[in-house]
């Protein structure tokens, strides 16, 4: 799998883990790879985005201090599914019930081990079609859509 994956300047202290837990996979590294400069995770939230919705890349992890953050501006995206999880149920329930496709990660939360095992079980998870998945995710689309064009 092509999986796209960006730090800020906190987000940098998993860099090794999410590495080693990407062996095996196809990686698009949208950087930082130092904490020297200070790095806005709304820019690599774009970036990660963008890389997903052009083909360069199936998932994401994007990792900030928290989290949060990165979650927050990553979603602004339409077709951007992206959550914050410190634990393996929403790490998969995540992709088999709503598609998320970009796994946000918090530096200052997690360690190294279960940033590995998050990474992990969100990239073996795969998006369960039922009916009831499907339009919930339907729903979401038409959200997106009226957000952009501007309507509620």
């Amino acid at each position: 799998m092509k999986v796209a994956v960006a730090f800020d300047h906190r987000g940098v202290h998993l860099r090794d883990a999410v590495f080693e837990a990407l062996a095996g996979h196809e990686v698009v590294d949208l950087g930082t790879d130092t904490d020297a400069v200070r790095i806005d995770y709304p820019d690599k939230a774009r970036e990660i985005g963008e890389a997903i919705l052009g083909g360069e890349a199936e998932r994401g992890v994007l990792v900030c201090g928290s989290g949060v953050g990165a979650a927050v501006a990553a979603c602004k995206l339409p077709g951007i599914r992206a959550a914050i999880c410190h634990d393996a149920y929403s790490a998969h329930q995540g992709v088999e019930h709503d598609k998320m496709n970009v796994l946000c990660l918090g530096s200052e939360v997690v360690g190294p081990s279960l940033a590995m095992d998050l990474i992990r079980t969100f990239l073996a998870a795969n998006f369960t079609p039922e009916e009831r998945y499907v339009r919930r995710l339907e729903k979401i689309e038409a959200m997106e859509r009226g957000a952009v064009a501007g309507s509620r």
